[in-house]
This record gives structure tokens, C-alpha cells and sequence, in this order.
């Protein structure tokens, strides 16, 4: 009989004990890291003629166990000799893909745990094989290194997703079958539907409900008790792929058929704030957009003349006042931006003084919202849905928020709110002369 962690569950008391007494002391610890053993069988590489393996599931399946362990089958086997690792960012890339609880130094056995180098972003194991990490927010990284397979985490979130895959596969080109695993929770992303569409792609599917057994109790009496049959949980626990809100101000098409790649010269760039309220836990986002105009007065390349670049989100959670307004002041400086706008309805002066005493040279616009969220952000989708604003590569999170806020609902949407602020001052206020620069 080919025992396994379900099979085991699913005999008496007596016979399980029996097999756990039949191990040897090196069976057993064989058997600790004999993957075939714990995995499902929905987190096993598929059988058959596939070059992309699409792993699309909730919070909690274990995507990310399921990446590591098939990088860790082909590195120890020597199927696999040059990985790529590539995440949203080389942040993530460290401390989930390697680093992480499910990564590739936690799971690897003693007897052949990689070496992991991390000023030369490379793992190293025993038999020589290597994997290498890499951000989807530079794709130009990945131009001219050469791969037999790759892990792609998150692809989603990826900011550059287009420019990283096309980077990625132009590399594909060593060993004689170079592979693909994709690992994340899906959105109506148009490089995961192109890829969904190929047909070189087997599709996995699954949700956090699959894998409750190994999670914390309290995640399914809390977080799963409060998500089920919303339709954020249909997103992020069932993995479900949502199309459009009915009655959101903006569509995904607007915001990938206006997608760039790269800015032109900008005349003015601004940072806009939206403040969070309170602080701790349970606080808003502080919304930190900037955004930067093409104009006729010199500036851009004609093509773009008076069109709108959003240029980074830079929105958090759990910020002091002083940290938030450290964060715009940075943001700022690195995009040699003109001004910070930012909203006043909460602490009104006090609000502006934070800037200042982060650096009393900033120029900083103190703005009141007179009107509510849906009526300052309507003129601003208008000008989307002309083809006058372009999303500099994707921001997941800020674009999640345009396609779903209708008005409706207690969520403070402030990645919305910081954009609203940068663009109406951009392109529907009196602007001050501007000075050109090129990013």
C-alpha cells in the first residue's frame, strides 16, 4: 500500500500506528521531507506535455509550499540547473520565496539544503544546481541570463508584468524542456488571461478551504467567518476571477487599454496624501499617489500632450503621522516632484505641519474635500475613459481599489483618494508655470 498524510488520516488508530512503528530511524526522517507523502494531490506536479504550470488559488492553500518544493524536486534531482525566482519585488522574493516559512531553506532536508548567498541574490545547492532572484519591478534583470526553469510568485501583483514575463521567456532557453510555475491568488490581470489561454498551460485551481487542516484555528473562525460569500473572499479565499463591479467608476479594460510602459518627459509631477484618520490596526491606509502631467510648454513627445502618468503608489498601512508624511516627503524628493497635495478635513493645519517638519522646503498644498468620494473621483474616471490618464506599469492594489469602489460600503478606498488629489490639481486646477525634466 503507498501510504500518505491523507491516507494515514483516514485509517484507524491501530493500523497508523503500525505503519509510524514500522519506520526506521532513518525512514522516518526520510519521510519528514518526502514531499509525494504530505502534498495533496492538487499541489503535485501534473503529469503530461504542459510548459506552464498555473497554480491559481486562495489565501492558505499552499502556493507557496507548492513552488518551493517543485524548484526544490528539479534543483536536487539535476533536472533543473539555472531557477529563476521572480516575485512582485526582491523583498518578497527573499523573505517568502527563500526565507519564508514555506520557502526553499525551510523545506530543504539537511542532507541538501542550499547555500543561500544573499548580496548575490543566489541559492546554491549541494549538487551544483542554482536558482537566482529576481523583481518584477526590473525587468531588465532578467535580459541575458539563461534559465532551464522558473517560479513566478504573486504574478498579479506584478508591477512590470508584461515586460518581466517577456524578459523571463526570452531567457527560457537551456536544458531540453525549460518550465514554468505560477503561484498566486488570480485577478483579472491580462497577462494571467493570457497565459490561462495558451496551450501550452495546465491549470490548477484551488482555495483556502482545501488546506484548513494545517491552518490556525482562528483563521477560519475570524478571517474565513467574516470574508465567506463576500466578494472579497470569493477573490481571496475561493480564487475566483471577478470581472468588473457593476457600477464601479472605472473598468479593468480602461486601465490596461491606457497602460504604459514607460514615461515620457513631464512638465509637473505632484505627490498627492490622503491621511489616514487614526493610527493602529484597525486605521485606513494612508493613500500616497504621484502622478505627473505632459503639457505643450515644451515638455513630452507630442503624442502625449496633456495626458496624465500615474507614477507610483506609495499607499501603506499602520503609519504614524510622522512616518506617513516621511514616506510623501521621500517619495517627493526621489521624483523631483513640485508639491505635495494633501488633504486637510482631518487635522487641518496640523496636517501640513507634519510635512514641514519632515522638511520645511517642500512645498505643500493643504486641500478640502467639500464633496464626497464618488463626486471628486467621477471627473477624474471621465478623464480615463478619454484615454488622457496612463498607469506607468501596474499598481495591483490601487487599480483593485478603482475597479470596486461604487460609493458604497463603510471601506475607505485612500489609494483612490491620494490619485484624485494628484490629478484633479494636475489636470483640472490652476497649475503654477511648470519645469520640464525627464524620469
Amino acid at each position: 500500500m503507498h501510504y500518505s498524510a491523507n491516507l494515514l488520516r483516514s485509517i484507524s488508530a491501530t493500523e497508523r500506528k503500525g505503519f509510524i512503528e514500522s519506520l526506521s530511524e532513518l525512514e522516518a526522517a526520510t519521510l519528514l521531507y518526502d514531499w509525494r507523502f504530505w502534498a495533496r494531490e492538487n499541489q503535485l506536479e501534473p503529469a503530461g506535455n504542459w510548459r506552464h504550470w498555473l497554480i491559481l488559488a486562495g489565501r492558505g492553500f499552499g502556493k507557496t509550499r507548492t513552488g518551493a518544493e517543485w524548484v526544490r524536486m528539479h534543483a536536487e534531482a539535476g533536472t533543473m540547473r539555472r531557477i529563476a525566482l521572480i516575485a512582485p519585488t526582491i523583498h518578497d522574493a527573499r523573505t517568502v520565496m527563500v526565507e519564508g516559512e514555506s520557502g526553499l531553506l525551510a523545506i530543504a532536508p539537511p542532507w541538501a539544503r542550499p547555500t543561500f548567498e544573499p548580496s548575490k541574490k543566489k541559492l546554491t545547492w549541494p549538487n551544483g544546481a542554482q536558482a537566482f532572484l529576481y523583481s518584477a519591478e526590473e525587468p531588465e534583470r532578467l535580459r541575458g541570463p539563461q534559465h532551464d526553469g522558473a517560479w513566478c510568485d504573486e504574478l498579479c501583483a506584478w508591477r512590470h508584468a508584461m515586460p518581466t514575463w517577456d524578459m523571463l521567456q526570452f531567457g527560457l532557453r537551456l536544458g531540453a524542456d525549460p518550465r514554468t510555475v505560477v503561484t498566486t491568488t488570480p485577478k483579472p490581470h491580462t497577462l494571467l488571461k493570457m497565459l490561462m489561454a495558451l496551450e501550452g498551460a495546465h491549470i490548477t485551481r484551488g482555495s483556502t478551504y482545501d488546506n484548513l487542516v494545517n491552518l490556525a484555528p482562528t483563521f477560519a473562525s475570524e478571517v474565513i467567518r467574516r470574508y465567506d460569500g463576500t466578494r472579497l473572499g470569493r477573490q481571496e479565499l475561493m480564487a475566483e476571477i471577478l470581472e468588473d463591479v457593476p457600477g464601479a467608476l472605472w473598468s479593468r479594460k480602461i486601465l490596461d487599454d491606457t497602460r504604459v510602459a514607460e514615461t515620457p518627459a513631464l512638465a509637473r509631477i505632484v505627490v498627492g496624501v490622503d491621511p489616514p484618520v487614526s493610527v493602529g490596526e484597525n486605521a485606513d491606509e494612508c493613500g500616497i499617489v504621484a502622478a505627473g502631467l505632459c503639457t505643450g510648454d515644451g515638455a513630452g513627445d507630442g503624442l502625449h500632450e496633456g495626458h496624465a502618468f500615474v507614477l507610483e503608489d506609495a499607499s501603506a498601512h499602520g503609519l504614524s503621522p510622522l512616518e506617513w508624511a516621511r514616506r510623501a516627503v521621500k517619495l517627493y524628493h526621489r521624483l523631483e516632484a513640485d508639491e505635495i497635495i494633501v488633504e486637510i478635513n482631518q487635522g487641518g493645519a496640523l496636517v501640513t505641519n507634519l510635512i514641514a517638519q519632515v522638511d520645511s522646503t517642500v512645498p505643500t498644498r493643504g486641500v478640502h474635500a467639500s464633496r464626497g468620494k464618488r463626486t471628486r473621483a467621477e471627473p477624474i474616471a471621465a478623464l480615463y475613459e478619454r484615454g488622457l490618464v496612463h498607469h506607468v506599469g501596474a499598481f495591483p492594489k490601487l487599480e483593485d481599489q478603482l475597479s470596486s469602489y461604487t460609493g458604497e460600503g463603510s471601506k475607505s478606498p485612500d489609494r483612490m483618494d491620494a490619485l484624485v488629489w494628484a490629478l484633479t490639481h494636475l489636470m483640472l486646477g490652476t497649475r503654477p508655470q511648470p519645469r520640464i525634466r525627464t524620469l
